[in-house]
């Protein structure tokens, strides 16, 4: 089966021609022969990457120079700014670039407030207008994906990281899961999937994560396999397991079928982000 990492970063080291405009938890670099060399250690086929927010705001440029070096292992997910007037413009140019597979919102930390229901809607007709998939970062805003799915049933939204807040450093919450059924509501909605991106770094247990196994088949169950793609959010998770801890705890065990198994570490990110060949 092909291997795809649902969300993956990418980044170079920080310097004045691309300064981050802040730090995120990770090795000092992740540029694309790194992480290339990372997926192949572990049997990787191919990732979403998404341009780091936290680094480069809606600057996708350093994921754009990326693909275009390892165009047969990316595709792209960039954020917009949907208070940015334009920003139906900015996203019909994104979708016009070669390597682009959809576009990211970003809710939590209050940052697409300032643009209302307004702007964030301008978002989500753009990508609707371009048949692009809209990432949603809504840690702890399930109720409003609820609200954007009943508004924008022709518009296919992807919670990130199952829209639960995770650790950056250890040790992982005891509470972790806690919101678990507020992203189960979002089930029935039928444009709705889920990345369960960074699952390993809410465990409370040793590698394998045998205690994840619970929770994650209970996603399962609500949105069917279907609809779940499974993802590392590297490098973010590197204070609290190493890649191929977050690979493995997914490949290993017989606590997923085979098929199952296809589907969620490759067939579906496939599908859902229209990842073709070529």
């Amino acid at each position: 089966m092909a291997i795809i990492d649902a969300q993956v970063h990418a980044y170079e080291t920080d310097h004045p021609s691309r300064p981050w405009a802040a730090v995120l938890t990770g090795p000092p670099s992740a540029n694309g022969p790194e992480m290339v060399a990372a997926m192949d250690a572990v049997g990787v086929d191919g990732a979403i990457l998404v341009s780091a927010f936290t680094m480069y705001r809606y600057d996708p440029s350093f994921a754009l120079a990326v693909y275009a070096d390892h165009p047969g292992r990316f595709r792209l997910v960039a954020p917009f700014d949907a208070g940015d007037p334009a920003v139906g413009e900015r996203v019909a140019d994104w979708a016009a670039t070669d390597g682009t597979v959809g576009v990211r919102l970003l809710l939590a930390h209050g940052i697409s407030d300032a643009a209302g229901d307004a702007g964030i809607g301008r978002l989500l007709a753009a990508a609707r207008d371009h048949n692009l998939p809209v990432n949603v970062y809504c840690t702890q805003r399930h109720a409003k994906v609820a609200a954007l799915a009943a508004r924008f049933p022709d518009v296919s939204l992807v919670v990130d990281h199952m829209g639960l807040v995770q650790p950056f450093h250890p040790p992982a919450p005891e509470d972790g899961w806690a919101e678990l059924p507020n992203l189960l509501a979002l089930a029935e909605h039928d444009n709705v999937s889920v990345k369960i991106s960074g699952a390993g770094t809410l465990a409370r247990t040793s590698f394998p994560f045998t205690d994840i196994r619970a929770p994650v088949q209970r996603i399962l169950g609500a949105f069917g396999v279907e609809r779940c793609m499974w993802g590392t959010d590297w490098t973010r998770a590197i204070e609290l397991l190493s890649y191929e801890q977050g690979v493995e705890a997914f490949r290993q065990g017989d606590w997923l079928s085979d098929s199952d198994r296809a589907a969620l570490m490759g067939g579906n990110a496939a599908r859902i982000y229209g990842w073709t060949s070529g």
